[in-house]
């Protein structure tokens, strides 16, 4: 159930983020916090263990033609460790799972509790990063995999990134390429021949993403940053379970929208997406910040998209940090969405999935960060004796709706330690 679980990156990211993928609104981002890296020494190997628990409702599911059920729950935990090698080389590992029970996907079978009803993904993505002898010039390699019930996924990541002399000045580029294979699932009335699971075997889909960032310190107190992550999609993008309702679309001498009328999901088979981004952080005082993000986006599914982010870190002392955020997201309908029954028969492409409907979107929350300078605590580890040190803690609330109605909430934390 890959696209359920990533569908709500594009509204959620961590702040300043730059989503891969198009505006897209099941859900929010699986962490909600970033790993932040506390300010260590080279030899020290830095530990995040982040965690989350989500939950939305709604009435526009795309597994029913955009009317039923969106109630979802997911818990998501994930280990980040950075390790160095030396004093210019360090390498990552990023490892994880997202459990999820869906009242959407259990209509798959049209069967309470069918086994689409919940699903695991796992993850695991490793990195390798080196400083070259200039000291301004990092350059890194990564791959990574995940799978789940009807998905697995491979991904190869190079990265370069050089900052100026005086260090205000920083270019970065990075690609990454996807490799997915898709067991096609489809509705249960639409499969023929005895197969109960699947009616088409397998597909595949390949997505190529380039970013670019260009960061720059302008004065003292005030930082930018311009960035763009171009993306090329081809193979396998629609939702085979998905279904689609037909005002003009009655076989077997039923009427439009009874059930057995509908058909799977088709969308076209390439997809290029066209996001810029624009960040700015503003050092107002010593105990006050402020950044803002905007980012347009369009592609050639028809959506063009504007979200703006806002939030101001307040430090009520130097080693607590509260932080309150909003975002505001608009965007306009693909060119293959209509609602249920809305559709024709004589439509190429057809979905009636509100990821790509036209509406607007508000997250609202507020987050706290407690990071003394010598840490929360210290506590022995089983490897070799060796002393960790709890260096902060991060907690985040955020409230999520749609002017189309899904409503979520999540909570995350993020957990921060060093091991000399």
């Amino acid at each position: 159930m890959r696209k359920l679980l990533l569908a709500g990156l594009g509204c959620a990211l961590p702040f300043g983020g730059l989503a891969q993928g198009a505006p897209t609104t099941d859900r929010l981002n699986r962490a909600g916090v970033e790993a932040t890296p506390t300010r260590v020494s080279p030899g020290e190997t830095e530990v995040n263990i982040l965690g989350s628990y989500y939950q939305q409702d709604g009435n526009r599911s795309a597994v029913e033609g955009g009317v039923g059920t969106q109630q979802l729950t997911d818990i998501s935990p994930t280990i980040v460790l950075n390790v160095p090698l030396d004093s210019l080389t360090r390498v990552s590992a990023n490892i994880g799972f997202d459990y999820y029970a869906s009242a959407s996907t259990d209509r798959i079978d049209q069967v309470l509790s069918s086994p689409s009803s919940h699903d695991v993904r796992i993850h695991a993505d490793l990195g390798y990063s080196r400083t070259l002898r200039d000291r301004h010039t990092i350059v890194g390699l990564g791959a990574g995999a995940s799978k789940e019930y009807d998905y697995q996924s491979f991904n190869v990541v190079g990265s370069w990134a050089k900052s100026s002399r005086d260090g205000n000045r920083e270019l970065s580029v990075a690609g990454q390429a996807f490799f997915d294979q898709v067991t096609l699932i489809l509705p249960v009335e639409l499969r023929t021949g005895g197969n109960q699971r699947n009616g088409s075997g397998f597909d595949s889909r390949q997505s190529f993403n380039l970013s670019v960032v260009y960061s720059q310190v302008l004065s003292k107190r005030l930082q930018v940053a311009v960035s763009t992550e171009l993306v090329a999609q081809r193979g396998l993008l629609s939702t085979p379970f998905q279904r689609v309702y037909f005002y003009d679309y009655a076989p077997l001498g039923l009427t439009a929208g009874q059930l057995g009328t509908a058909k799977a999901e088709v969308l076209p088979r390439l997809r290029n997406k066209f996001p810029v981004a624009l960040r700015l952080n503003y050092y107002a005082t010593d105990l006050v910040q402020l950044r803002a993000f905007y980012r347009f986006y369009n592609d050639n599914f028809g959506i063009q998209a504007h979200t703006l982010e806002l939030e101001a870190p307040l430090k009520l002392t130097p080693f607590l940090t509260f932080y309150p955020f909003y975002r505001y997201h608009t965007q306009t309908a693909s060119t293959y969405f209509a609602p249920y029954l809305a559709h024709s028969v004589a439509d190429e492409y057809f979905t009636s999935d509100y990821d790509l409907a036209a509406f607007s979107a508000q997250k609202t929350g507020l987050g706290l960060r407690y990071a003394p300078l010598y840490g929360l605590g210290r506590f022995k580890t089983p490897f070799h004796g060796r002393v960790a040190k709890f260096k902060s803690l991060d907690l985040r609330y955020g409230y999520y709706w749609q002017s189309i109605g899904l409503r979520a909430n999540i909570v995350s934390f993020d957990l921060g330690f060093t091991m000399p």
